[in-house]
């Protein structure tokens, strides 16, 4: 197998949060090219077609190219690039048509050392496929619901051909260039024949392949027809919780709509702090309602936050942990 195996995020050689809170410049910032899905994944909230309906906010579509502009003009305004663009957070990104141009544009303004996405791959084809290393897209995360078609109808109630989309993601690799190939998929609903097939199938295809386990990531949403794993967390590590999210020290997210979440899992827009549609992405990441929840971690005041209090990213998905450093990370922040 050519591929190594290894999750979507570099777990290897993080920055020590505790050593550069606060930021000047975030690290990642999530920028959301389509709030909507061709899928219905039984674990994502924007699967479930009604709940979007109903979800104020939400089923805005894709976004517009002109406020795109504004966001990634704005994020150059940093004193220096930011490590990660992201463009994912809710839906499949390849559901805007210009989702090479806006890579493109963002490799032009250099405001990011590293552009990446994450995608279902259903749409992924030859010319796509063209286009976005001719953009520069520097990692593209793929995640497969099944290794065959009947497993995607059965999670994601999407009719596939598993073939073809097998070879697209070949056809993508064959021709990378720049581009980090990750696919991963969820090991939890598989056997482990299936396993197998699955490191059989990309592990020639990718330069990493992961399979993960389940969690409940998503706030005030219930998964469906699957458990939560209890023993590990979604990388495999021991489940523990923390009092001090450390995404809002390094992150935080745009919508389709140009509207501001404090956090890439706020589905439910619930968690706006800005709008950059009459806000710059700078002042918005330096406002004193973004300050607000960085003091309301740091004073572990987590679990009285109506959103936040029960998380599962604070037990199943967290590579980092300041809790130990809050007082003095606090301390910082009151200079």
């Amino acid at each position: 197998m050519k591929a190594q195996i290894k999750p979507r995020i570099d777990l290897i050689g993080r920055t020590k949060l505790e050593t550069v809170i606060p930021l000047k410049v975030p690290f990642i910032i999530n920028v959301d090219p389509s709030d909507i899905c061709n899928f219905q994944c039984k674990f994502c909230p924007t699967g479930d077609r009604m709940l979007m309906k109903k979800t104020p906010g939400r089923n805005h579509g894709i976004m517009d190219f002109e406020l795109y502009k504004k966001i990634i003009d704005g994020i150059s305004e940093f004193e220096k690039p930011i490590k990660v663009l992201r463009l994912y957070k809710d839906g499949e990104p390849f559901l805007n048509p210009r989702l090479a141009e806006m890579i493109s544009y963002a490799k032009e303004k250099k405001c990011a050392e590293r552009i990446d996405t994450t995608t279902n791959a259903i749409l992924l084809n030859p010319q796509k496929n063209t286009d976005l290393i001719a953009a520069g897209l520097d990692r593209i995360n793929i995640s497969i619901e099944g290794i065959n078609a009947q497993q995607y109808w059965e999670f994601s109630k999407c009719k596939i051909d598993f073939g073809k989309l097998v070879e697209n993601v070949s056809h993508l690799y064959e021709n990378k260039k720049q581009c980090e190939i990750i696919v991963k998929i969820n090991g939890d609903i598989l056997s482990e024949d299936d396993n197998k097939k699955f490191y059989e199938t990309f592990g020639d295809i990718a330069d990493g392949v992961y399979i993960e386990h389940i969690m409940a990531c998503w706030p005030e949403f219930e998964l469906k027809g699957v458990d939560v794993n209890q023993e590990y967390g979604i990388y495999g590590q021991k489940i523990r919780e923390v009092q001090v999210c450390p995404y809002v020290f390094y992150s935080f997210s745009i919508n389709s709509d140009g509207t501001v979440s404090t956090c890439f899992l706020d589905w439910a827009r619930k968690l706006i702090i800005g709008d950059v549609k009459t806000d710059s992405v700078k002042n918005i990441w330096n406002s004193n309602k973004f300050l607000e929840y960085h003091k309301m971690f740091l004073m572990k005041q987590r679990k009285i936050h109506p959103i936040c209090k029960n998380c599962g990213q604070m037990t199943h998905g967290l590579p980092d942990d300041i809790d130990e450093y809050a007082e003095t990370l606090l301390g910082r922040l009151r200079k």
